[in-house]
Order: structure tokens, then C-alpha cells, then sequence
């Protein structure tokens, strides 16, 4: 029998971090051309409405989902996928800059072939 939680509405929003991204695929997703953003050291309330994925250029981040007990760590280099619906904090402790982009829509909603 498996040892799945059901009862944490906010397990299956979790944070992907992906640790030093190869160039070819940096460029693949045209993390360049995405706007940026940055932030100085402190604490934010953060509400995540759409997915972001995110490239950090610089900083250091400590960020502590709502209701849960888990710890995401992550900083410059890393490419972080945040789930569309998160509510968190973000303990920022190196000022980051990031590049950044939204996905507004789903992905089934695009490949409405014939």
C-alpha cells in the first residue's frame, strides 16, 4: 500500500528546481528574451496565479510554501518552476535578479488540432 498524502491540498504544488541548466537548453527556452525581475534581501508573501518558470542570474532564496513544512532552496543558476496557485514566502538572503515567464494558459489548450 502506498504511503500517499491526500489530506495536503498543497503537496501536489511543489517546486521544481533544476541545478545548473545546460547552455543549448537555456537557449532552447529563450531564457534571455524574458523579462526580468529582481528583488533586495527580505521577506515576501508571494501568491503564484499562473505557473512561473524562472532563471535566477544571481541571489539566494529560501522560499516556505503555506501549510506545509518544507523547505525549497535555490539561487543563482538554478531554473525553478513554480506551481500556478502556490501561496508562500520568500526569504530572500543575496539580492536576485532573475529571468522570468508566466504560463497564462494550459498546454492542452494550444494543440487544438484538426
Amino acid at each position: 500500500m502506498a504511503a500517499e498524502s491526500t489530506s495536503d491540498s498543497s503537496s501536489n504544488l511543489r517546486i521544481i528546481v533544476q541545478k545548473n541548466p545546460s547552455e543549448s537548453q537555456l537557449s532552447e527556452l529563450g531564457i534571455k528574451s524574458w523579462p526580468k525581475w529582481g528583488c533586495s534581501p527580505g521577506k515576501y508573501q508571494l501568491k503564484f496565479d499562473a505557473r512561473e518558470t524562472c532563471y535566477l542570474l544571481r541571489g539566494r532564496v529560501k522560499v516556505y510554501p503555506k501549510n506545509s513544512s518544507e523547505v525549497v532552496e535555490f539561487g543563482a543558476g538554478d531554473l525553478v518552476i513554480i506551481p500556478k496557485g502556490l501561496s508562500c514566502t520568500w526569504d530572500v538572503s543575496v539580492a536576485v535578479d532573475k529571468h522570468y515567464k508566466f504560463d497564462s494558459s494550459s498546454p492542452s489548450s494550444s494543440s487544438s488540432g484538426s
